[in-house]
């Protein structure tokens, strides 16, 4: 019982800084504004890890490596503890451990990115409901656009009623399904 209170505390914690990472990665790539709360944020909390990561990992087409990769590495870990206490066998005598666990942790960062995708789609639309000019809707707009975009100029508003975010939620959702 107590295993189990502590891997899902490490779960908690691995997700968490995951997710901050992967925001700050995102937020990089599609040229999101950091000057808000939500930047700042991200910026403060992993600003520790990712700068002394940028002397060694340098950009790679305008991506942000030093965002990336330690949020794959934190799935890759937590993904190798998981199967390590749930291996029979010694983690020396098995090198295929490594790569499932490897395997499992670069999955469980593009589910992390689905779902950092679903969720910032579902907290636009609550707030062009209820507060359209809140200083997190621009951002959100930026980080939301390049996914929205080309499902909009597939499907056009029908009555003033934007379905992109409905459209993008439900095909993410089915990539997690494969994923």
């Amino acid at each position: 019982m107590i295993v189990q209170a502590l891997l899902f505390l490490l779960d908690v914690l691995a997700s968490f800084f995951s997710f901050a990472l992967l925001l700050r990665f995102f937020m990089q790539a599609f040229r999101v504004s950091f000057n808000n709360r939500l930047g700042t944020f991200v910026v403060e909390l992993t600003n520790w890890l990712v700068r002394p990561l940028r002397r060694l990992l340098p950009g790679f087409w305008g991506l942000d490596l030093a965002s990336l990769l330690p949020a794959c590495l934190l799935q890759v870990a937590f993904a190798f503890v998981l199967l390590s206490l749930r291996s029979p066998w010694p983690l020396s005598a098995d090198a295929d451990l490594l790569l499932f666990a490897l395997w499992r942790g670069v999955l469980a960062t593009v589910r992390l990115s689905l779902y950092l995708f679903i969720g910032a789609l579902l907290v636009q639309a609550v707030l062009s409901w209820v507060n359209p000019y809140s200083p997190l809707s621009q951002p959100l707009a930026q980080f939301t656009q390049p996914v929205l975009r080309p499902i909009q100029r597939l499907v056009p508003p029908i009555g003033a009623v934007d379905l992109s975010p409905l459209i993008a939620i439900v095909l993410a959702q089915l990539v997690l399904l494969f994923v």
